[in-house]
């Protein structure tokens, strides 16, 4: 069991006028075409807010004013065990723009369950649901 892999990652639950970005993994890599809150790993030294204001400034290129926790999450892929971590964020600042993703969809509380979601993320999906009603 020690040698299992750890990750923690932060995921942003981006809100505007009522709508949650969802982001569509690319085509290579784990996960492939899935959908998730955009995100990433927590770099030592930095706490899980300032990991996804980096990351979300990172991979959609505009600013977000971290809010509440959503849900934390331990999930074990064939990779590791990953911890997400997600948080309820507003958009102040640029708009989403496609870097490491495949495509981004803004959906109400409701449609969520449409998409086929990473396992991590569907808890923070049921969560949402049950916070907005739409």
């Amino acid at each position: 069991m020690g040698s299992e892999k750890r990750i923690d990652v932060v995921g942003a639950v981006i809100i505007d006028q009522g709508l949650i970005l969802c982001a569509q993994r690319g085509p290579s890599g784990s996960l492939a075409g899935m959908w998730e809150f955009p995100g990433g790993k927590i770099e030592p030294g930095e706490t899980p807010q300032e990991a996804l204001q980096r990351e979300i400034d990172e991979e959609l290129d505009c600013t977000v004013l971290v809010g509440q926790q959503v849900e934390s999450t331990r999930h074990q892929y064939d990779f590791g065990i990953v911890t997400l971590t997600t948080f309820y964020c507003h958009l102040v600042a640029g708009t989403p723009t496609l870097s490491e993703h495949a495509a981004v969809r803004w959906l109400a509380p409701a449609e969520l369950s449409e998409l086929a979601w990473a396992p991590a993320d569907i808890p923070a999906v049921e969560k949402i649901q049950a916070d907005l009603p739409s």
